[in-house]
């Protein structure tokens, strides 16, 4: 049986028009139950609570605090979630006045990555951003990862295995987190250089939680990455090598979702994993254009790009397009040329195909074509060739072979030292699309 919810989403009255213009009240509502469903919970009251102003002792005013009591003595939920930042103070305040245990918004982010994290390196970025996040708050415990259950222990249950949450050994065990992903981060480093070695340029998918980016991966590298109707599915980066119709290749990015009201612990957490889309030549926005917030959700992903301090090309999808009407899925198809946005299902592979020529197009644009005239014999020469740029035409003619190629200009150096007047730059810009 299911452990019982209350959620309730608190709505401050002063938000701007064009805000909530963008995402009203029920949908973020809505939003916070499925966060709250994605945690095994079952919601039995789920309600808005308007909000003039915050009100120190418990964020909420007087009244409404009372009308929760009274609902939650009538159905004794196991917790009760606030869809808010709570400070310390106002948690411990509200689990007393409802006899219940209360969770605000980054608790339950925080336990539903604790479930979701495979890798080690996952592992240990949630792990930094939940002590982060338990370091400020007086609490009775925290727990390790290694545990049955996954998660936090926000919620409690088997498995568990509890130490003194005390703030020496907090920090003590934030430190050794942060020496073992600065180990991370170089290790990442290393493997971003030897990429740079061989010219693949990295393709990085980023877009809001459930915009269907795994699906889409696996779509274009026909790989089996977790893909599900969940929030968070995708915690782990995974990278793989694909080639575009005009024989680019590229290394493909999928990453961890953004969500609106995104931690900050967890932002700070993951700049290990998120500077692979720094590092990305072209970052490929997904948004699911079946959702009727898809505009806000356009918002916040843009907002966190913004903090990190990406500034590299985009290039924006709509996704989910099957979900669509036939008259609204064929209109975004038939703008597919003439706009920057290109329209898919990565369900059912309809605009897949202009996807992929929309890639070759950013990846090459700014790339040097050249001449490269080489002997037949020069198996070397021509395996190099062919290692490290994009041949367009060959043309073989009396032991001679002629190469016509498309390179980055990073790379110029390396053909000038390696076929010293062999070569000859036809275009310095590559054509663009």
């Amino acid at each position: 049986m299911l452990s019982t919810a209350f959620v309730i989403h608190v709505e401050p009255k002063n938000r701007s028009s064009a805000d909530k213009a963008l995402r009203d009240a029920k949908a973020r509502l809505d939003e916070a139950v499925g966060l709250t469903a994605a945690i095994h919970l079952d919601v039995v009251v789920a309600q808005v609570a308007p909000l003039a102003r915050p009100i120190p002792a418990t964020l909420l005013g007087t009244g409404k605090v009372e009308e929760i009591a009274a609902l939650a003595k009538q159905h004794e939920p196991d917790v009760i979630i606030v869809n808010a930042h709570l400070t310390p103070v106002q948690q411990r305040n509200l689990e007393k006045e409802w006899n219940s245990k209360v969770l605000d918004r980054t608790a339950v982010i925080l336990e539903i990555f604790g479930e979701r994290a495979a890798t080690r390196e996952g592992r240990l970025q949630v792990e930094l951003a939940h002590l982060n996040y338990q370091r400020s708050r007086l609490v009775r415990s925290w727990t390790h990862l290694e545990r049955q259950r996954g998660g936090f222990g926000f919620l409690g249950g088997p498995g568990e295995s509890q130490i003194e949450s005390d703030r020496r050994l907090i920090a003590e065990r934030i430190v050794r987190i942060k020496a073992e992903l600065e180990k991370v981060k170089r290790t990442r480093g290393l493997g971003r250089q030897a990429r740079r070695k061989v010219p693949f340029p990295v393709v990085a998918l980023v877009g809001y939680t459930n915009a269907g980016k795994s699906t889409l991966f696996n779509r274009l590298t026909e790989s089996k990455v977790l893909a599900k109707d969940l929030l968070f599915a995708t915690l782990d980066p995974t990278m793989r090598g694909i080639k575009l119709p005009g024989g680019t290749r590229i290394i493909l990015s999928d990453t961890v979702g953004f969500i609106a009201d995104l931690p900050t612990e967890l932002v700070a957490a993951f700049r290990a994993t998120l500077e692979e889309v720094l590092a990305a030549e072209v970052i490929v926005h997904v948004r699911d254009a079946a959702h009727e917030e898809s505009a806000a959700q356009k918002g916040d992903v843009l907002k966190v790009l913004d903090e990190l301090g990406a500034g590299q090309p985009m290039l924006e999808v709509l996704n989910k397009i099957d979900l669509l009407e036939p008259g609204q899925q064929g209109g975004l198809l038939a703008r597919n040329r003439r706009s920057e946005a290109v329209a898919v299902s990565a369900l059912t592979g309809a605009g897949i195909a202009d996807l992929l020529a929309a890639f070759e197009a950013h990846v090459t644009r700014g790339n040097i074509t050249l001449t490269l005239k080489l002997d037949a014999a020069d198996g070397g020469a021509l395996a190099f060739a062919y290692r490290h740029a994009q041949v367009l035409e060959r043309r073989d003619r009396g032991g001679k072979i002629n190469l016509s190629l498309r390179i980055h200009p990073d790379d110029l150096g390396r053909f000038e030292s390696r076929f010293p007047k062999k070569i000859a730059i036809e275009q310095g810009v590559a054509v663009k699309s």
